[in-house]
């Protein structure tokens, strides 16, 4: 078989509904690119270059190269002002890179396996999840945002080991402290006088003194006299310091609980909008209800964006063309559009298809849904089983 007829009969494979174990017909479709305002799902060019010297991200092939190449650091969630912030010697995991991430990652992964969550929290799950719905009988209604978070919260409380608060209320303490993300220039101390940015950093830091002195502290000092099998009493063992275990506490807030809140709600949103998803969800095995979970999450990641600067020069090949990312460059990469990327998921690549083929070996199907690379999200297991439960 030729080139030319190889590829012909591959894009016919691709492209025939005969291929898809879900009739489309009855397919949910896209919901949350468009409203957060992401880039395009589909885009002609899977690299490129912009007016501000930062390379658009698009295509999958191109996203792994960039995600699992030792050439990149950490350049999302403020991991270039946290590098000015002075007194931070132990960064928190997700900001670290090379032997050190490696080692923390490798120390930390035993709080996350799947023997772990069956063994120690999968009962707290059910007993939480249970409340929940008692709670909703009686009441007839809930927020489910609101029921998400709390759930989100109390779980991913248990594996870092914020469970010695003084007072309740620990999820709204939290969700304040989202609510009020200052900007990135705000995240350096007295970078700049100006009375209403001034303002802003105190309001913002009220929520973060409340939730170190009313949670975090007091876990931390239970654990100095009994240390437990949870991330604190790890760090502890590290010999982090207070400040530098609350701001991992805060990492581990937004990459453990905002982003399974929301997945949680999205999840929900799709099945409830569609009774033939819902009522096969209901029915299946635990190994099908989590591949439907899986390609949820492909179509709809929580994190639409994945920030990396080049530490030298990046070669790799897109569309046919050798292309050198030079260093120092910046990466936005765009996991909408990678996630849909008809050489890699098929057909109607905007459609919840559980089940549908993958056209690449050993890629997982929720494709970048969990990110990739040496900083894909350790907690993966236990977000989609939470998620599930």
């Amino acid at each position: 078989m030729s080139n030319t007829q190889e590829a012909h009969s591959i894009q016919a494979s691709a492209g025939n509904p005969m291929h898809c174990p879900v009739e489309h017909g009855s397919l949910s479709y896209q919901k949350t690119s468009r409203s957060v305002g992401a880039s395009p799902e589909t885009s002609s060019t899977t690299l490129q270059r912009d007016a501000q010297g930062v390379w658009q991200v698009h295509g999958f092939e191109e996203a792994r190269t960039i995600l699992r190449s030792s050439a990149t650091r950490q350049a999302g969630f403020n991991a270039e002002q946290l590098e000015k912030i002075p007194g931070v010697t132990n960064k928190p995991i997700l900001y670290m890179e090379g032997k050190a991430h490696q080692q923390q990652r490798k120390q930390t992964a035993r709080f996350f396996t799947p023997k772990t969550v069956s063994s120690s929290y999968r009962q707290f799950m059910e007993t939480l999840a249970d409340q929940f719905v008692n709670e909703l009988k009686r009441k007839k209604r809930v927020d489910l945002s609101q029921l998400s978070l709390k759930l989100a919260v109390q779980v991913a409380a248990q594996v870092v080991g914020v469970t010695n608060s003084r007072l309740p209320g620990m999820d709204r303490r939290l969700d304040a402290f989202f609510q009020q993300q200052p900007s990135s220039q705000e995240m350096i101390p007295l970078l700049r006088w100006k009375p209403f940015t001034r303002l802003r950093q105190l309001f913002h830091q009220r929520h973060v003194l409340a939730f170190y002195w009313l949670d975090v502290r007091p876990a931390i000092r239970a654990r100095k006299r009994q240390a437990q099998e949870d991330v604190i009493s790890h760090l502890i063992s590290q010999n982090y310091t207070d400040a530098e275990i609350l701001t991992e506490c805060i990492t581990y807030a937004a990459a453990g609980m905002v982003t399974t809140r929301e997945f949680i709600s999205i999840a929900a949103w799709h099945f409830l909008e569609r009774p033939e998803l819902r009522d096969r969800y209901l029915a299946a095995p635990e190994e099908e209800r989590l591949e439907m979970l899986h390609e949820t999450l492909r179509l709809e990641p929580v994190v639409g964006n994945l920030y990396r600067r080049a530490t030298a020069d990046i070669p790799l090949e897109s569309q046919g063309k050798k292309v050198v990312i030079p260093e120092g460059d910046m990466m936005n990469i765009h996991i909408y559009a990678a996630n849909v990327d008809e050489t890699v998921v098929g057909e109607e690549p905007l459609a919840l298809c559980p089940g549908r083929p993958i056209h690449r070996e050993r890629i997982p199907s929720m494709i970048m849904g969990f990110g990739d690379g040496h900083h894909r999200c350790p907690g993966s297991y236990l977000a989609i089983q939470e998620t599930d439960i």
